[in-house]
């Protein structure tokens, strides 16, 4: 099998190509922007199967196809939502979420060898993909939670929860007013229930409402800490390999 990763993040690149060495696939190129791309596509034969990052430094990825007919196989590794690509999965070979879990890498590995006796390159809709990246749709987020105080059933709105947070095997949200309530949901439920324009995971334990910011201090170790508007029982740092999804979710 032929395999490139095209990533501009060298730690992410690295661990990807050591987890798939574990996997006996070797990595022929590690690429890390689109006119490297380009320029490599133009000058090399094609692989088997390319681990595509979507936001490149120098742009989407997908610009890589406007100007080279890729006919790879394409498994993206991406920290974008996971809303955005399931409208696209049955067009791929696969979509790794950042950071990637070495078993579901192991999966779409495995998915990629059961299509590859096909020697059909799969379809890929490059420019609907990017209008959808470019243009979010409500994708039917959730605009509510609800969660029991005594004998009440309490409804609080998405947009009055500052964030949400891991503790003590559960989750709560902390709102506007100052409190904190338990839902009955995990952070990885949340990934697919809030709209990513408006939440964004900076670390194992914290989802951030954007609009609840109000400081980003710079921090140890090329890191942030985030200041929100009522919330202050715990430090939020921002993960080092989220920064730069983190400040490209602000813009």
């Amino acid at each position: 099998m032929n395999v490139i990763i095209i990533e501009d993040e060298q730690a992410s690149a690295r661990r990807l190509k050591r987890m798939l060495e574990k996997l006996d696939v070797t990595v022929h190129e590690m690429l890390t922007n689109v006119k490297e791309s380009v320029t490599w596509f133009q000058n090399n034969p094609h692989p088997d199967l390319i681990f595509l990052d979507i936001q490149l430094s120098d742009g989407l990825s997908f610009d890589i196809f406007d100007a080279v007919d890729v006919k790879s196989a394409i498994i993206f590794t991406t920290a974008f939502d996971e809303y955005a690509l399931q409208a696209f999965k049955l067009n791929s070979i696969d979509y790794l979420l950042k950071p990637i879990d070495e078993e579901e890498l192991f999966d779409a590995v495995k998915k990629y060898n059961s299509f590859k006796p096909q020697k059909t390159p799969v379809p890929f809709d490059f420019n609907e993909i990017k209008k959808l990246l470019a243009n979010p749709l409500d994708r039917g987020y959730k605009k509510r939670y609800t969660t029991q105080i005594g004998a009440h059933i309490k409804m609080i709105p998405v947009d009055e929860i500052e964030c949400f947070y891991a503790e003590n095997k559960g989750v709560y949200g902390h709102t506007t007013e100052g409190r904190d309530y338990l839902f009955d949901t995990t952070l990885e439920q949340l990934e697919n229930e809030l709209s990513p324009e408006d939440f964004f995971r900076v670390n194992r334990s914290f989802y951030i409402n954007i609009h609840a910011i109000k400081d980003i201090i710079t921090y140890s170790n090329s890191r942030l800490k985030l200041k929100l508007n009522s919330y202050g029982a715990n430090e939020i740092i921002v993960a080092r390999v989220n920064i730069k999804e983190f400040k490209l979710w602000l813009e």
